[in-house]
Formats: C-alpha cells, structure tokens, sequence
C-alpha cells in the first residue's frame, strides 16, 4: 500500500457567516454548549495513495485535508468519503471536495476500477461493489491513523465519518448505509443519485439529497424515492429546472447554496455543530432556483 505523495497548497478561504435561528432535518434546534465546527478556512493539502496496489482490485485514493506549513493541520478532523460518477475521477470534484477540507475536514476520494474515467475494463455494473471500496477505503485510513510513522496519525475522526457523492457515486453513497453499517457513519449525501438494493438500513443516519428537477440522466423521482425510504432525519434540496451536475461549477448561480448547504450539513453532523444545523434552511435559500424540505426520522 502505497504512501504516497504530501503536497500543501492553498484554497480560496470559505466564509461562513451566521442566520437566525431555525429547524434542523428532524426538528432539532441548537442545543447551549454544542461543539462548533472550526470557523474561517484551513490551507488545504493533497494526498494520493493506492490501496491494494498488486490485487484484482486496486484502488487509487486522493486525499484533501486541513494543511499547515509543516503538513498536516493540527487536531483531529472528521473524515468524508467522495465517490465519483460514471466515467469521472476524484480530480473533476475538487472545487467542491477543496471547499470541505477548507473548512476542517478530510476528504478522501478512491478513483473506482470500473467505472473512473480511463478504466481498462469499464462496467456500469460494478457500482454494486463500490460500496464495499468505500469501507475499504475506511479500513486502511483506520490504519494510517494509528501508525506513528504516517502524515496522517492521530488527525483522523474516524468516530465522524460521512459520505457523499454525485450520480453513480450518489448511489455508491447510499449503498454504504446497509444493514449492519458501523454507526461512525453518521451521514451522508447524495447528489444526483438513488439508491442501491439493501440501501438506508442499519443505524439511522441523517441524510442530504442534492437533486436538479430537470436531470434527464438520473431523472428527480429517483432521488425522492431514497428520500422517502430513508428512516433517519433527512433533507431534500431541489435544484429547479438545473441538470445532472451544473450547479456543482463554481460560477454557476447554484454552487454557492449547494456549497453552503452541504458544508453547514457536514458541520452539524459531524462535528455536532447545532449553529450549522439550524442555518440549513437559509443556505439553501435562492430565489426561483431552489426548494429546500426536510422531515425527521421516522
């Protein structure tokens, strides 16, 4: 297994502001004493590894998180796993995945062997087994932080896990919440996706739906058919009249809500950020181009 290579470079700085107070997915209010997520923007460094190198099944991993000077930032940061879609890499996300390890966490990202972009053997039909990547993936960061001889060692929450992805990568999120799923994956969110056979089982988790209503590839019904199956706290933000992904381009008028909902999501599920939880609502907020939902767990 790969080490692989420590780079630090700097991001534009993510600026969180504040919104009256309102309801979180569930209901749930800001509670005195809560942890708060760090506030302004970390340097952010980038990491790439391969897991499994010699196997049937290698998988290649780009890794962005909180940097210093010297390396990595320190504390510990809670970790999401990032899956891309058909025919995609982990590279073609960063100006969303940059975002979020500029506001404090680690994003880890695997370049799927059958379905990234350059795949020798390219299938559709192996994001049924993109999953099991995914806790793989979790597996070997459990790992690097506990080896003393790592960039990595002792800066991993891995307590406060999270996943999320776009298209095919959306449904590879979703099939991570299965039965038995370890309760340290405490949230996730799918964008432009559904999901598989077995998905939203186990723990409850809250959920984020990303979903332009106009996306010919993965059509909005799908994306609300998992909304309405999830059994945790979970949140549907409507894009209106957007495609499969646009809204994901900085520039575009839907990048900044997508940003700033999916940001303040991670912060209220992960670091236990009430403030964040109750901004949701007002993130999403965009004249004529969003409509943002929610309902608590069932």
């Amino acid at each position: 297994m790969g080490a692989g290579r420590l780079i630090a470079v700097l991001v534009t700085s993510l600026l969180v502001g504040c919104a009256p107070a309102t309801a979180a997915p569930g209901g749930s209010t800001a509670v005195p004493g809560a942890r708060r997520a760090p506030e302004g923007s970390y340097a952010v460094g980038v990491r790439t590894l391969t897991l499994d190198p010699r196997s049937a099944r290698p998988l290649p991993v780009t890794v962005w998180f909180p940097a210093s000077p010297g390396g990595m930032a320190a504390g510990r940061f809670p970790v999401v796993v990032y899956s891309h879609g058909l025919g995609s890499r982990p590279e073609l996300h960063a100006e969303l995945t940059t975002r979020w390890a500029a506001a404090g966490f680690v994003v880890a990202a695997p370049a799927f062997p059958h379905t990234r972009q350059g795949a020798a053997e390219f299938t559709r039909a192996d994001v049924r087994n993109q999953p099991a990547d995914g806790w793989r993936l979790i597996r070997h960061l459990s790992r690097l932080d506990t080896d003393p001889g790592d960039p990595f060692a002792g800066h991993l929450e891995l307590t406060a896990i999270a996943a999320a992805g776009h298209s095919a990568g959306g449904f590879t999120t979703a099939g991570m919440f299965s039965a038995g799923h370890p309760a340290r994956l405490r949230a996730g969110i799918v964008i432009a996706g559904g999901g598989l056979p077995g998905s939203f089982a186990g723990p409850a988790a809250p959920m984020l739906f990303v979903h332009g209503t106009a996306d010919p590839v993965v059509p909005v019904t799908v994306g609300r058919a998992a909304y309405r199956r999830t059994p945790g706290p979970a949140a549907f933000l409507s894009l209106l009249d957007q495609d499969h992904g646009a809204y994901l381009t900085p520039g575009h008028p839907g990048f900044a809500p997508v940003l700033a909902t999916t940001t303040d999501f991670l912060r209220w599920t992960l670091y236990d950020d009430a403030a964040a939880g109750v901004r949701l609502p007002v993130d999403a907020e965009s004249p004529t181009l969003t409509r943002y939902e929610s309902r608590p767990a069932r």
